[in-house]
């Protein structure tokens, strides 16, 4: 019998954060746009999660949707929305930075791994990870940076897809920090996943799409992605974070 396994969800909402803390999860990682996997939720999110919430939080500090090599500009945000999680009482913070070659931008990775960790944060790597040009090496630059862990999928779209991947990098990392399997977990596979893997810690986000609660609707209209239904939005569901839980200690 292994020890429990930690359930990371992944909360697009004040909302979605509460039926995490419902449903029994570990931890949140508390973020926005999901349909752009994920950005920095805005501080009047950060701070009423934190307000609501007794579980631990970890912030995404990811300024847009796209690839990880940022701009001058756009590390100074980063430094700034990290400035903000500590004030707001946050965890953790949920960060990654490549350079052109795919390689771990170790030096602006670790700054804002620094600022966090002097400010009484601990740090998860993100799936940046999955898009760097070397998985191995790159490990062993996210452990020298000291990150707590790696939320990965294996370097493909799913976590399933990659658990091959996954189960390698939990045998090279031995310990030094944990890996974090996420990206396509339900409550379907989650039992094999960690069987095979062997990890220790699942990523989801166990969300359920919602109708719109407005009786009007104007349906002559789209805004933003013209593939997004305007009267509808997803948000975390308590009973799947459940399911998903007590099928991943099943395993």
């Amino acid at each position: 019998m292994h020890n429990p396994i930690t359930l990371e969800i992944c909360a697009n909402s004040v909302a979605s954060a509460l039926a995490a803390q419902q449903g029994g999860a570990y931890r949140i990682e508390l973020c926005e746009n999901l349909n752009e996997a994920g950005t920095t939720p805005s501080y009047g999110q950060i701070l009423l999660a934190r307000k609501l919430l007794n579980i631990k939080i970890y912030t995404l500090i990811r300024p847009r949707g796209g690839d990880f090599l940022y701009s001058d500009y756009e590390f100074e945000i980063m430094q700034a929305d990290v400035t903000n999680c500590i004030k707001a009482g946050c965890d953790g913070v949920v960060i990654g930075l490549l350079k052109k070659d795919g390689s771990i931008d170790k030096e602006r990775t670790g700054a804002l791994a620094d600022q966090a960790i002097k400010g009484g944060l601990g740090v998860t790597f993100h799936r940046a990870f999955d898009i760097c040009s070397d998985y191995y090496q790159a490990l062993e630059d996210i452990i020298d940076i000291g990150c707590e862990r790696i939320l990965t999928s294996g370097g493909k779209t799913t976590a399933i897809e990659g658990a091959g991947t996954l189960a390698h990098l939990v045998e090279k990392a031995a310990g030094r920090i944990t890996i974090m399997a996420g990206s396509g977990v339900n409550e379907h596979n989650v039992h094999d996943l960690v069987r095979f893997t062997g990890v220790t810690e699942v990523h989801t986000s166990a969300k359920m799409r919602n109708a719109s609660r407005m009786d009007y609707h104007n349906d002559h209209i789209m805004m933003g992605n013209r593939y997004h239904d305007l009267y509808t939005f997803e948000s975390t569901d308590a009973d799947r974070v459940k399911t998903i839980l007590a099928n991943a200690n099943e395993a």
